[in-house]
């Protein structure tokens, strides 16, 4: 009896080991999940799982994107996981599993060969349509030149509204604080430099770029000496600045605020002091602010002319102050 007792809850002790691991995995894949939503949905910030879901009109497609391969290499990963670790307890030797003699099988060959295609051709599909949508620049309201310089930044405003624009173009570098506190044996503290409650240290600059929401925005990004690339994380994309070449890029902006970025292309000495500072307001904000600069870098009007001119006076040698021969 004893022994019978034994060999009739030997399974059932199984059955229940199998079970309690597949609740712990379970469990263990629905926490991971739940904290990598949660985190999908928060602002940028140290350790952060996924990508910004950005402010742009186009952001959200390279979001999007990232979130579908994501998905799908989670879904092979599961699938491919859980099934090794299947055959690893369950059909292991201690439980007298005898492996199969067969070594192939068209069928499942053609299975598993066609559905890692096809997850391939849509990705690429998807992809492609994504680029083309970021390369058309066409029905472009503004245009916007930067240029890249060891370790600064030039913006010249081009056109805005079919009409263009003069004067308006200055440099964009580290702000002043940052520079000071960066200095080695500053003794200045990097956490104390803030805008507001925000730490803005080497993250800030002296002049931003100034752009108006709900406008498609045009850059044409090149370089003055090294390779740069321009990347605001918000904006969903970055572009390389490089000596004798003009890319070009696109945006529209759908709220106003500031957002921060970084070159993003190892460029010399001061690559890490080289941010980028985008400053969007509203198209009247922006319309009042254009107005004023290009105000301020008119040049200044000539002096009038005088009302009436002086008499010419003619110099008369007196009278005996000639040479006489």
């Amino acid at each position: 009896m004893t022994s019978g007792s034994i060999r009739t809850d030997a399974p059932r002790t199984h059955r229940g080991r199998t079970a309690g691991i597949r609740r712990i995995v379970a469990a263990s894949l629905a926490l991971v999940l739940a904290l990598g939503a949660g985190l999908a949905q928060a602002d940028p910030h140290p350790w952060q799982l996924n990508m910004t879901r950005g402010s742009t009109t186009w952001s959200g497609e390279a979001y999007f994107l990232n979130n579908v391969a994501l998905g799908v290499c989670v879904v092979i990963g599961v699938l491919v996981f859980g099934a090794m670790f299947i055959a690893m307890f369950r059909f292991r030797k201690s439980r007298g599993a005898v492996a199969e003699k067969w070594s192939h099988n068209t069928t499942v060959e053609i299975i598993w060969t066609a559905i890692p295609v096809i997850i391939l051709v849509v990705l690429a599909w998807m992809s492609t349509g994504g680029l083309v949508s970021f390369a058309n620049t066409t029905g472009a309201q503004m245009t916007v030149k930067v240029t890249g310089y060891q370790w600064k930044w030039r913006y010249d405003y081009v056109d805005y509204l079919g009409k263009p624009v003069s004067k308006v173009d200055y440099m964009s570098k580290l702000d002043a604080l940052s520079d000071k506190t960066r200095q080695l044996d500053s003794g200045m503290d990097p956490y104390a430099v803030k805008t507001g409650d925000e730490n803005t240290y080497l993250l800030n600059v002296d002049k931003p770029l100034v752009l108006p929401i709900h406008t498609k925005i045009r850059f044409v990004i090149t370089s003055d000496d090294v390779i740069h690339s321009w990347w605001v994380p918000e904006f969903g994309w970055k572009m390389d600045a490089i000596p004798g070449i003009v890319n070009t890029a696109w945006t529209n902006i759908s709220k106003p605020g500031t957002y921060r970025g970084q070159c993003a292309e190892l460029c010399g000495q001061d690559h890490g002091f080289m941010p980028i500072v985008v400053k969007a307001v509203s198209p009247e904000d922006f319309a009042k602010w254009l107005a004023a600069q290009q105000q301020a870098n008119a040049p200044a009007a000539p002096a009038p002319a005088a009302s009436a001119a002086a008499p010419a006076t003619a110099q008369v040698a007196p009278a005996g102050s000639g040479e006489h021969g």
